[in-house]
């Protein structure tokens, strides 16, 4: 699969190459505290149970009401909670100040270790700085690549999302578009402000944002409309998740508009439309990967003392381009749930 190949993302790839060593190094000795639901959630694989001591973690994300990215997150998080002997605990909220109330019950109920996103890290500051007062270690993933080390989290598993934005602009340059309009479905969300601001870097033609309301997907495809109506010469159309995009396919449709569609984020549905043509390609992140190593990560450090990146550097999961040429190697797994 074509990835980047901007330079950030070679000098961090040993990291990601560790951290794939390491879960496959521990799949033929672990395995599933969830049972028989857990293993079907991980994709139907079956392995031995881990022999340590069950703990217990927290996984808070800012997942919105019926945003299905999250579940390809979640699974990934228990597949390797299954493995592992983890008791996980998921919650989520996409109000940061809710967010971090959930990281407060975690830190309350004495976890033994706390994964969470940092779209909005300034909200989050404080309470992480009380769960490693209380020896509770913490990781981050998907949000706040940027924000990390200075909320003092041990370690990062995402992609850097202006490194993303910058290679989906040049790659609508090599695509001969002229105008772009970025589709933002949550204001305030560093890391999706952080990939329209790394298009419009690269992007040689021009690029407007357009905000949205996420979480009511009528009036996205009403405002995107709008929008197409409006501006005739809107050639491309970037949406920051796959049910946008399809919402935009629509759109395109409803405006009579002559646009393309450009994406991040992958789910099944979303194979489908680039394997017909409707939309044209997609930037991958991995989101199972990210829940997976996040849990993995802080049972490794509870049992071995290992950890990713030395403090320093993020495990990148992406980007990766998803197009017609690769769709149907990618769409099996899609189909499962786990890309």
């Amino acid at each position: 699969m074509d990835r980047s190949s901007h330079s950030r993302s070679r000098r961090f790839a040993p990291v990601v190459a560790v951290a794939a060593a390491a879960a496959l190094t521990l799949a033929g000795c672990s395995s599933s505290s969830g049972g028989k639901k857990a293993e079907e959630s991980a994709g139907g694989a079956s392995a031995g149970k881990a022999t340590t001591p069950q703990m217990t973690v927290a996984l808070v994300t800012h997942q919105s009401p019926g945003d299905t990215f999250w579940d390809i997150v979640r699974k990934g998080a228990e597949a390797a909670a299954a493995k592992d002997n983890v008791k996980l605990v998921y919650s989520a909220d996409p109000n940061a100040g809710n967010q971090a109330n959930l990281v407060q019950n975690a830190i309350d109920q004495k976890v033994d270790g706390i994964a969470i996103t940092l779209a909005k890290p300034d909200a989050l500051k404080d309470v992480v700085a009380k769960a490693k007062a209380a020896n509770i270690p913490v990781v981050g993933l998907n949000s706040g690549v940027s924000e990390w080390q200075k909320l003092g989290l041990m370690e990062f598993f995402g992609q850097d999302e202006v490194v993303a934005g910058e290679a989906l602009g040049k790659k609508l340059n090599e695509a001969g578009a002229k105008k772009a309009v970025c589709v933002i479905q949550e204001q305030g969300n560093i890391g999706l402000t952080q990939r329209c601001d790394g298009v419009k870097k690269t992007f040689s033609g021009s690029t407007e944002t357009l905000y949205v309301n996420g979480t009511d997907m009528p009036s996205v495809k009403s405002t995107i409309t709008a929008k197409l109506k409006q501006d005739k010469a809107i050639d491309y159309v970037v949406t920051l998740g796959a049910p946008f995009a399809l919402t935009a396919v629509q759109s395109v449709d409803d405006a009579a508009s002559k646009a393309k569609i450009a994406t991040f984020d992958l789910n099944k549905a979303l194979t489908g439309a680039i394997s017909s043509g409707s939309i044209q390609f997609a930037v991958d992140q991995q989101p199972y990967l990210q829940g997976y190593l996040a849990i993995d990560s802080l049972w490794l450090y509870k049992n071995n003392g290992n950890y990713m990146g030395g403090g320093e550097q993020p495990v990148l999961t992406g980007p990766a381009f998803v197009d017609k040429s690769n769709v149907d190697a990618v769409a099996q797994f899609a189909a499962k749930g786990t890309r």
